[in-house]
């Protein structure tokens, strides 16, 4: 499942000065959200492939999009 964003809808650009390595493994937000997070599943070129942690849901989406998460405000559910 391919979730419609504002971002995709006005192909709006989310290029960023600071260029972030994102892998399997690691927690990531979209955009400007601070939420949902997102585990990243697996990485293709300039696709990732995510898991809702709130939820378990898994989606695919542009990397660009991507932030990871990083500081004490991270909380992990089980």
């Amino acid at each position: 499942m391919v979730r419609s964003s504002y971002s995709d809808v006005f192909a709006i650009s989310h290029e960023r000065e600071t260029d972030e390595h994102i892998e399997a493994g690691d927690l990531v937000r979209t955009g400007a959200n601070s939420f949902p997070h997102y585990r990243v599943i697996a990485v293709f070129g300039d696709k990732v492939w995510v898991r809702d942690m709130q939820y378990g849901s898994d989606g695919i989406t542009a990397l660009n999009l991507c932030r990871k998460i990083n500081g004490p405000h991270i909380v992990e559910t089980a």
